[in-house]
C-alpha cells in the first residue's frame, strides 16, 4: 500500500512539473509574436475576424489576424499591428 501512495505522489509531482514547464514555454512564444492584421487568407485567421470570433472561419482574405515573429508584419504587404476600425 505504502508503494502505491508513494508511486502516486511521485505522478502527480512529475506531471505538475512538465504542466509547469509547458505554461512557460507558451508564454516565451507568444511573448515573442505580435498580432498582424490584413494578412490572413480566407479560413486561415488566428482569430476574431470583423464577421466571427473564432479561429478559421474568416470568410475573407484579409479578415482577422495571424500570430507572426514579431517585426514580421511590417515587412508584409497589407499587414499592420493595428486593428482595423469596425
Amino acid at each position: 500500500m505504502k508503494t502505491t501512495v508513494t508511486k502516486t505522489l511521485l505522478v502527480c509531482a512529475m506531471s505538475a512539473a512538465v504542466a509547469g514547464f509547458a505554461a512557460s514555454a507558451q508564454a516565451a512564444d507568444t511573448a515573442s509574436k505580435e498580432k498582424c492584421y490584413g494578412v490572413a487568407k480566407a479560413g486561415q485567421n488566428d482569430c476574431k475576424g470583423a464577421s466571427n470570433a473564432c479561429a478559421g472561419h474568416t470568410k475573407k482574405d484579409g479578415e482577422g489576424f495571424l500570430a507572426v515573429p514579431k517585426g514580421l508584419c511590417d515587412k508584409l504587404a497589407g499587414g499592420s499591428t493595428k486593428a482595423p476600425k469596425s
